[in-house]
């Protein structure tokens, strides 16, 4: 069968989007928190305790240390998961975590890209100019400003 010029033999291999993620390596961290190393290189700390409480499935999980402890990659690397039950999580759910770090230098970052200055980060966060200038430089960031400031930079210009 020809489609146009192209016979459907030469159009056998449909691509869209990249490549799925494939986790390289996992270290479990305190309490529910993992570190995951990906393909690419970059390394991600997320805390799997919410996930945890969102799904019946993830009883088990929730206050087991020995069983959590368990954790491994799966075979195709595409998941993190435990003996028995299917439990796991797969690469593309845990890609779309945020990760539970977020520095100053993140906070930076976050500004030069959404184009902010102090007092417009200020108006958009609804926290004081000073703060603005203190995370910047070397103030520990609270978990709720890391949140939120990834919220402005992942929906910046879709308003």
């Amino acid at each position: 069968m020809k489609l146009g010029s192209v016979s459907m033999k030469d159009r056998e291999i449909v691509t869209v989007g990249g490549p799925l993620p494939r986790i390289v390596d996992a270290e479990l961290l305190d309490g529910r928190k993992v570190r995951i190393v990906w393909e690419d290189g970059e390394t991600k700390v997320v805390d799997l305790a919410p996930a945890l409480e969102s799904r019946r499935i993830y009883i088990p999980l929730r206050h087991d240390d020995e069983l959590f402890r368990q954790m491994r990659v799966s075979e195709y690397r595409n998941a993190l998961e435990w003996p028995g039950e299917d439990l796991e999580f797969s690469a593309v759910w845990l890609a779309a975590l945020p990760s539970i770090t977020f520095d100053n230098g993140d906070f930076r970052n976050a500004m030069d890209e959404l184009g902010m200055t102090l007092d417009g980060m200020a108006s958009a966060l609804e926290i004081s100019r000073r703060l603005v200038a203190d995370y910047r430089k070397n103030k520990p960031i609270p978990r709720h400003v890391a949140l939120a400031t990834r919220y402005l930079v992942e929906h910046q210009g879709k308003a």
